[in-house]
């Protein structure tokens, strides 16, 4: 009996799937497991596999498709079955690609515009021009020979009658050089991630009152106890695992921090799991670091290390995005002193840390310089207020200051 392969939802949040490779055509023999297109969903790039064992009878889709749920996408069977009641099946119950082509990024075009060049008639009379608005006194061919050489006739100096700029001034005078651009545009095709971040980002705004408090925090101490571990450990430690750290112990101490606006209710973690920001081509990934409180530095850094590569190289997971109760990102490392970040559903709060500076300070009494942190945390006002979110923050600035605490 004949079978229809359609788009099932792939992850939790998925709604459509883009078709970044279509490997089955018509007359391939497959079996159950088989590979038979590649799905670009709202997290990962992820593989359709065959659920029937047979021979590919139709092809509905192409690749480049955005399809929806449940979309058709091919036929398998026995050789020679007749297949028409599925075909009919799929064209009533919903389409089978998107209306809109999207336009793939490595096809997309450049549409470019040659600017005209404007010309002006030439006259050759070689006589004063007598216009109401005219304030120099040009011949009209000394006009037009300026005009194309692009020279200021208020910078040339008349030798003709009563000091009349003629044809011989402009010519004894430098051309200045012109101009012409092309103007060009091009379309990229919105991945499915994007499509995704900018939904939630903008439910986030939209939906949950934001409010910012801002903290200094001192990193000397930091500092030398980076430089520290990494002088005995195998895997270099970053500032930014120190601070996974840090934010993982101060949730503990402040639980009322670690939650989700549920509307009639909200939720407390009794466990801390650290979403971090990743910049990605297309966007930003959020692997979930499990447990942070109860894993030491140096598995935080392994384990930090293994996601950013994997979302370099597109191989995260859906599970591995799942279940933050609180996110971190950090953007120091490109330079930035300071920003808000918006909070990452479900999330009621983010940590946005920027880079350490130096600047003067008073340490026991005495102005010398300092290595300064300034991190902001965006905080929903519906789950966490202003006290409580201060709080925290006087607990992380406490842990990174006297960071043998991050040890302990």
């Amino acid at each position: 009996m004949a079978e229809a392969v359609r788009l099932g939802r792939m992850t939790d949040t998925m709604e459509e799937g883009f078709l970044a490779e279509l490997s089955m055509k018509v007359g391939d023999k497959v079996k159950s497991g088989d590979t038979l297109a590649e799905i670009e969903t709202d997290k990962a790039t992820l593989p359709l596999e065959s659920y029937f064992n047979g021979v590919v009878l139709h092809v509905a889709a192409k690749k480049g498709d955005t399809l929806k749920i449940g979309d058709l996408i091919g036929i398998i069977g026995k050789e020679g079955e007749n297949f028409s009641a599925l075909l009919n099946a799929g064209s009533s119950g919903g389409k089978q690609q998107s209306e809109v082509k999207q336009v793939p990024a490595e096809t997309a075009t450049v549409v470019t515009k040659e600017e005209p060049k404007q010309v002006a008639p030439i006259e050759h009379k070689e006589e004063e021009a007598t216009g109401a608005g005219d304030r120099l006194k040009a011949s009209p061919l000394a006009r037009v020979i300026a005009k194309e050489k692009g020279i200021d006739l208020a910078r040339v100096k008349g030798s003709g009658e009563d000091g009349r700029i003629v044809k011989r001034d402009i010519e004894q005078q430098p051309a200045t050089a012109t101009f012409t651009g092309k103007e060009g545009q091009r379309d990229v095709r919105v991945s499915q991630m994007r499509k995704t971040i900018a939904r939630r980002l903008l439910e986030s705004k939209n939906g949950a009152p934001h409010f910012y408090l801002t903290y200094d925090i001192n990193m000397d101490r930091a500092m030398d106890i980076r430089s520290q571990l990494n002088a005995i450990g195998t895997s270099k430690i970053s500032f930014n695992d120190l601070v996974i750290k840090a934010v993982a112990l101060a949730l503990r101490q402040n639980p009322n921090v670690n939650c989700s606006w549920l509307g009639d209710t909200i939720r407390y973690y009794d466990h801390i799991h650290i979403g971090m920001a990743v910049a990605v081509e297309d966007g930003l990934l959020v692997p979930v670091i499990k447990f942070a409180d109860g894993k030491t530095i140096q598995q935080i850094s392994v384990e930090a290390k293994a996601f950013a590569e994997k979302a370099a190289n597109k191989k995260l997971l859906p599970p591995d995005m799942e279940g933050n109760t609180f996110t971190i990102s950090n953007l120091g490392m490109f330079g930035i002193d300071e920003f808000t970040a918006i909070i990452n559903p479900p999330d009621a709060c983010i940590l946005a840390i920027g880079g350490i500076r130096q600047e003067p300070g008073v340490v026991n009494g005495e102005i010398k310089v300092v290595n300064k942190m300034k991190v902001t945390m965006s905080c929903d006002h519906r789950a966490v207020d202003g006290a409580t979110g201060a709080k925290f923050l006087q607990t992380l600035k406490k842990m990174l200051e006297e960071p043998l605490r991050l040890l302990i």
